[in-house]
């Protein structure tokens, strides 16, 4: 059974009161100038915050899917930072009770968040974490997100793929097609995403990355080859960098 909302706009309450007390103002000055943010930060370091969180989470005991993303939406409907991290967090903690209907709330969050340091979060451990259990449901949303305008949307694609490579269970069709259809974009959220992606890739499959980027090495870019090559052999890596420098004329 459902909590009521008035026991988790409570809980949302007393939350948000504590991460209050968690932060500085040195720290939040620091993150608000790194992240290059017009939201209002608290100077909440990540590990007080997830304990936070995780601990409002056991007290509330026996949470729902249905209570989770009621406190998730008090949560983000904030313009603090932290609170917004603070959603996140509880989104990705509780993925096992969300389904691929539920990427209609991750979406809404990702167009909302417009900084790396939400849309990250929300892309591996939750869109992921989801697309994972639901490979083919949640795989039809990845495709629309991968040609979105939104170019958080396009990175999100990318990243949400990134638990199958890591379980062994690599969508590499899907990587393949998202990523070139992104190599050549200039955003570099973009381009560092899928070198990411590809790097991840190579500690499991190097012979597919290192075929993939040879390639396309007239079409890649210096940011997503440098992620790329990072864990292959020496004698590839450098092959391949040598061979990008000489097609770029560097």
């Amino acid at each position: 059974m459902s909590l009521p909302h008035a026991r988790l706009a409570e809980a949302a309450d007393q939350l948000t009161e504590q991460l209050a007390r968690l932060g500085t103002r040195q720290r939040a000055a620091w993150d608000r100038d790194y992240l290059h943010s017009d939201l209002v930060h608290l100077g909440v370091p990540i590990p007080y915050l997830r304990r936070a969180v995780n601990t409002t989470s056991r007290n509330l005991r026996s949470l729902t899917r249905s209570d989770v993303l009621a406190l998730a939406d008090l949560l983000w409907t904030s313009d603090v930072c932290e609170h917004r991290q603070a959603a996140v967090h509880l989104l990705t903690r509780h993925t096992d009770l969300l389904s691929p209907a539920d990427l209609v709330t991750v979406e809404a969050m990702l167009r909302a968040a417009r900084t790396w340091a939400l849309v990250d979060t929300l892309a591996v451990h939750g869109a992921g974490a989801i697309t994972l259990q639901h490979k083919e449901t949640a795989g039809t949303v990845l495709d629309r997100w991968a040609i979105d305008q939104d170019f958080w949307l396009r990175r999100t694609a990318l990243l949400a793929l990134l638990p199958g490579i890591r379980a062994d269970a690599a969508d590499l069709k899907r990587l393949s097609r998202y990523a070139d259809a992104m190599l050549e974009e200039s955003e570099f959220f973009i381009r560092k995403a899928i070198g990411w992606v590809l790097r991840e890739t190579s500690r499991r499959d190097y012979h597919f990355v290192t075929a993939w980027v040879e390639s396309r090495i007239d079409r890649i870019s210096g940011v997503t080859l440098r992620e790329a090559v990072r864990h292959l052999h020496d004698t590839d890596r450098t092959r391949l960098i040598n061979a990008y420098r000489r097609t770029h004329g560097h």
